[in-house]
């Protein structure tokens, strides 16, 4: 048995006797390329057909790390050094043909296919995804309560090669830190100090990953730091594999199992959500598998099908099928008005990639890749011309929606708008009745209105932040009245509505507002996180402390024919120190309003009032409710007696499933104010309100 595992003594002994670790052998791999064919096949087939992921990324990840240190090493053998711009440029060489021309045709073809509401956002990512940043803003979306709603754009498959881009700029930095370090610092052994210096890159970044994907996974799965860590074991793979030999019997049968691994990980583990941490660790390890197996080869080896024909073609242009892939899978979504693909159209979708992948490598890639670095004008001149056109298409396009946004507004403030005002509805062949002006806002525009307190990070806590922040508007100086409007987004986006009768009313508007969190002490069976609990306690002190007139929040959740025991639990403390104001929830639509209206099928907007809308309201059906609470139910402006209506009069109604517009919100004060009046006349300090309009 000893001699068909490592021999450990063996390797701890070489490594005692030598000066420094040997330098990984920079030479063609071809399994590796059977491997990077293997994981874009992968990506796509999940992609098209099971609509998740596969952690094929992360093959790409390790294969990168353990490709780039080996060659990287062999510069600093060969040249004593690294040339920082003959490595960009040649990096640039790689990737920036084919990348800036998918990013040229996509943007053409989302000018073309995708919905106007999502322009702005798909704008956004195809500038990141050109600085090589995407990762983050996708990062920072899936954290974003607001932007959690926003549909897959044709350029979200580039947060993969935004955190590849980044490692590779820092890459040799590192290399020459560890040199710098062993030559001026501490004497030791180059190489063992990069090994040291990637093992402690290793374990850091590990350990941050696995607990960041444990407290929020949505952030940690586009991280570069959670994910830096497989980059590292691809290094510590190219430092340490001279010194790891297998038993050849031993080595098929590793090389066979990390195939085996590579392939089943997106059927064994939900790779979307609960990567990277350590369940990262098994395609990973698929891979380093596979590769010392392929370095201790045998006739029945996987790296003689890895390494075979088909598979190094197929390898070759892995990185162009990978880009031109997924656009056209959101393409054909957005064209057939779908979510799922069929098994022609799949097969439509990959053979299409391939040819474009093949066009791409061949036409674009190979012939720059050939021109010599040390000509850095010339090249430089070359990939410049690349990225000129994604740039000026992309500006050209933001500037002109920004515009039509601009001109929208105009034109509201100019005709006025219908709203509640108007009972014009869609007829019954989808069409608007005669009279109706252009629907306000833009869809391409409504995503992105908001309540104006979050224009301000200081005026909401975000989804991981217990802290509570405040800020007023309204009536500031010398109000009569103050309203605390508490929770989350469903009560943050009557917001428009309360600023827009402040002034009327004398209204001070005290805004606490968290991220996914409802004003209730109750988690509702682990819906609401920690930081919302903590939140609502630190809340519900500072309202005894310093009690408003009234507290603003929503009455029940969604459909919910009562109230949840949360929210009365929140509302009782208040009893006999503050009055409640809770308004019923709004109707959620069952497709999205602003995708619906750019189809121009309007009557297919509207959702059945039975299905998202309880027949009697949640306060005739709980028990126990405090004396200190008046409820406020606005379902008429949004439904009739068969449907609730996402765009009223002219109006469009909701920003997304179940948000209001600003727009609308704005439309509602009157039906508003007439039902906080009543509460305030209940307060001695009530001013007559019959004089005064809104």
């Amino acid at each position: 048995m000893a001699k068909w595992l490592v021999s450990v003594e063996m390797i701890a002994k070489e490594c005692t006797v030598l000066e420094d670790l040997k330098t990984p052998a920079k030479k063609f791999r071809p399994e590796i390329e059977g491997v990077r064919a293997v994981a874009a096949f992968l990506v796509a087939i999940y992609h098209i057909w099971l609509g998740t992921v596969s952690g094929g990324v992360d093959v790409f990840f390790i294969v990168s790390g353990y490709l780039i240190t080996t060659s990287l090493l062999s510069k600093m053998d060969r040249n004593g050094g690294i040339n920082l711009l003959e490595y960009l440029l040649g990096l640039a060489k790689r990737l920036f043909p084919i990348a800036f021309t998918v990013l040229f045709f996509t943007t053409l073809g989302s000018i073309l296919l995708m919905p106007q509401s999502q322009w702005k956002q798909i704008i956004a990512e195809s500038f990141t995804s050109a600085f090589y940043f995407q990762n983050w803003q996708l990062a920072h979306n899936a954290v974003d309560y607001l932007a959690r709603n926003n549909e897959a754009s044709p350029f979200q498959h580039f947060w993969a090669l935004s955190i590849q881009g980044q490692f590779y700029v820092t890459w040799p930095l590192i290399i020459l830190f560890a040199y710098f370090l062993a030559s001026k610092v501490l004497n030791t052994p180059p190489r063992k100090t990069l090994l040291t210096l990637l093992s402690v890159i290793f374990a850091i970044s590990i350990g941050y990953s696995v607990y960041i994907t444990a407290v929020n996974q949505p952030w940690a799965y586009f991280n570069t730091f959670a994910r830096v860590w497989e980059f590292s074991l691809g290094g510590i793979l190219a430092l340490t594999i001279p010194y790891v030999n297998f038993n050849k019997y031993v080595s098929t049968v590793l090389g066979w199992l990390g195939l085996a691994i590579i392939c089943m990980t997106g059927i064994l583990l939900p790779v979307s959500s609960v990567f990277p941490g350590y369940a990262a660790l098994l395609p990973t390890i698929g891979v380093m598998l596979v590769i010392i197996a392929a370095d201790n080869g045998s006739s029945l080896g996987v790296e003689r099908l890895l390494g075979s024909k088909p598979f190094l073609f197929f390898g070759s242009i892995s990185y162009g099928f990978y880009l031109w892939h997924w656009p056209l899978l959101i393409f054909y979504y957005a064209y057939f008005g779908t979510d799922t693909v069929s098994l022609q159209g799949g097969l439509i979708i990959l053979a299409i990639a391939l040819i474009f992948s093949i066009l791409s490598t061949k036409g674009l890639e190979t012939p720059i890749r050939k021109m010599n670095s040390k000509q850095s004008w010339k090249v430089g001149a070359t990939l410049v011309a690349f990225m000129i056109p994604v740039f000026i298409v992309n500006t050209t396009w933001g500037v002109t929606v920004n515009q039509t946004i601009k001109n929208l507004e105009e034109e509201y403030y100019e005709e006025g708008v219908l709203g509640v005002s108007a009972d014009i509805i869609p007829n019954s062949d989808g069409e608007v009745t005669e009279g109706i002006m252009k629907i306000i806002p833009s869809t391409v525009h409504v995503k992105n209105d908001l309540p104006a307190f979050y224009e301000n990070p200081e005026c909401y806590s975000e989804f991981n932040d217990p802290r509570v922040k405040r800020c007023s508007y309204g009536e500031t100086e010398n109000p009569v009245y103050t309203i605390a409007l508490v929770g989350g987004s469903h009560s943050g986006h009557w917001f428009p509505a309360l600023e827009e009768i402040s002034a009327n009313l004398k209204l001070r508007i005290d805004v606490y507002n968290k991220d996914a969190c409802r004003f209730s002490d109750d988690n509702f069976n682990g819906q609401l996180h920690d930081s919302c609990m903590e939140w609502n306690e630190k809340l519900i002190d500072l309202l005894i402390e310093e009690p408003p007139d009234y507290v603003f929040t929503t009455a029940n959740v969604g459909k919910g024919e009562t109230i949840p025991l949360g929210f009365l639990s929140q509302w009782k403390k208040l009893e006999g120190i503050t009055e409640v104001f809770a308004i019923r929830d709004t109707p959620r639509m069952l497709v999205d309003p602003p995708l619906c209206v750019d189809e121009g099928e309007l009557t297919r907007c509207a959702a059945p009032r039975k299905d998202v809308l309880s027949e009697n309201l949640p306060w005739e059906n709980t028990e126990g409710i405090p004396s200190n609470v008046k409820f406020a139910d606005l379902s008429p402006y949004f439904c009739d007696d068969e449907h609730c209506n996402p765009v009223v009069g002219n109006i469009l109604a909701y920003r997304d499933l179940h948000h209001l517009s600003t727009y609308y919100s704005r439309t509602l004060a009157p039906a508003l104010a007439e039902h906080l009046v009543r509460a305030l006349e209940q307060l001695n300090k009530y001013a007559d309100y019959s004089d005064n309009e809104t």
